[in-house]
């Protein structure tokens, strides 16, 4: 954690703080907050009059350009969205690569794990139970 964090000077670091989270691509759409808002790249105060690849020197088309850059704003979310479901699928299966799936029936005996927040001894059970299973329920997730 940097030292000025610590300091009462954290309102004067917010703006960079915040520039850097605006401008930083996100992992799940590859794509900055900005350019998904705006349609283009933020442009640093320092490469304004040098020459830099994303900086076009061409001031005539720029309206042009920027008009461009908003109407595939929305081809560029709809892209966005399909990496982040995309995303959530690898997520998921990563997450659910462990886990069991157990079909219990009506007249099973099963037992519960204890609930973290209660104070567990060293040498009680970390369960409850055993329960009689009386009726089953079907959910349906991710519908």
């Amino acid at each position: 954690m940097s030292a000025s964090f610590l300091s009462k000077d954290w309102v004067e670091e917010l703006p960079s703080v915040l520039w850097a989270y605006r401008t930083t691509p996100r992992m799940t759409t590859q794509e900055t907050p900005f350019n998904l808002v705006y349609g283009s790249e933020k442009i640093l105060h320092v490469e304004i009059g040098q020459y830099y690849p994303r900086v076009e020197s061409d001031l005539d088309n720029n309206d042009q350009t920027i008009a461009m850059k908003l109407d595939l704003v929305e081809d560029k979310r709809e892209q966005a969205m399909i990496r982040m479901g995309a995303y959530r699928g690898r997520v998921m299966k990563s997450y659910n690569k462990r886990v069991r799936i157990r079909d219990f029936q009506v007249g099973h005996l099963v037992t519960k794990k204890v609930n973290p927040a209660r104070d567990v001894g060293k040498l009680e059970a970390r369960w409850e139970g055993p329960f009689k299973i009386i009726r089953k329920l079907v959910l349906k997730l991710f519908t």
